[in-house]
């Protein structure tokens, strides 16, 4: 598994990398030494409690001593959506539900790789089909957990290009940022069209990406990966955070989402859950 992918496209100006972070623990330590820094929506702000119910945090064991962070949206009871090159390879995950300070969660669930689902097209390579979901204990909703809702099934969908989306997660405040966050951070971004975002990405950049620009270095980053993207409207999710450029979060490229619109029939076939 990599854990931070890196290539060179063809047809574009920068290349891509995924947003998960990696934490590396000592095999003595209680809590995580940063190997390298992750952080948090770059020039973002700083979420209330209970703002973004829908919010999960993920620590991914790698191995005995490493671990990563990556983000997620709890879908339904049981169920949390994310994206695969978070999963991909490990062998167990926590998931953190309710929390607004990162590790201090109203409830917490440990299950094994058995647990996990990842799209049988996911390409490490080529970052398609960047989806994956957990099966976790079935939670009780409060006013800190709640499921974000899913567009509904249909025979058509709109870009959502020129509307406003909510970005959120644990992620790098700048690109020269250390050390992880303790608060949740969000930022309302334009959604862009996918032939802007290529023009960046090149051929990266498929129907089932969206994408947002990132004026003034506010983007998803570091540590953001597999997290929400919501429309500002409604609170309906219509993206997961898949990547972004490896010259930096707050340099002013695109960054990518996974299209959630592109796998409601995936997501139904396999936790029953279609609005």
């Amino acid at each position: 598994m990599k854990l931070l992918l890196v290539f060179a496209l063809a047809l574009a100006c920068a290349s891509a990398f995924d947003l998960r972070s990696n934490e590396i623990f000592s095999r003595s330590a209680v809590m995580p030494i940063l190997d390298e820094p992750e952080g948090r929506i770059t020039n973002g702000n700083t979420a209330s409690v209970g703002q973004f119910p829908y919010q999960v945090g993920l620590s991914l064991k790698v191995s005995a001593i490493s671990s990563a962070w990556c983000g997620g949206s709890l879908i339904g009871n049981s169920w949390v959506l994310t994206a695969a090159h978070c999963t991909d390879g490990i062998s167990s995950v926590t998931v953190y539900l309710g929390a607004t300070v990162r590790t201090s969660a109203e409830v917490t669930s440990t299950v094994s790789s058995s647990s996990i689902i990842i799209h049988s097209g996911w390409n490490s390579k080529t970052l398609k089909n960047d989806i994956s979901l957990i099966k976790i204990p079935s939670v009780s909703y409060s006013t800190k957990i709640q499921a974000v809702k899913l567009p509904a099934i249909a025979s058509s969908y709109s870009t959502y290009a020129g509307e406003k989306g909510i970005a959120s997660g644990w992620g790098r405040i700048s690109d020269s940022a250390t050390g992880v966050t303790n608060n949740l951070q969000y930022a309302i971004v334009p959604i862009i069209t996918n032939t802007v975002c290529a023009a960046t990405f090149g051929s990266t950049i498929t129907s089932t990406n969206i994408c947002i620009s990132t004026t003034g270095g506010v983007s998803t980053c570091n540590g953001d990966s597999g997290g929400p993207l919501v429309l500002q409207s409604n609170n309906i999710q219509v993206g997961l955070t898949s990547f972004g450029a490896a010259a930096g979060c707050a340099k002013g490229y695109p960054a990518a989402f996974t299209r959630v619109t592109s796998y409601l029939d995936w997501i139904k076939s396999n936790t029953g859950i279609s609005y």
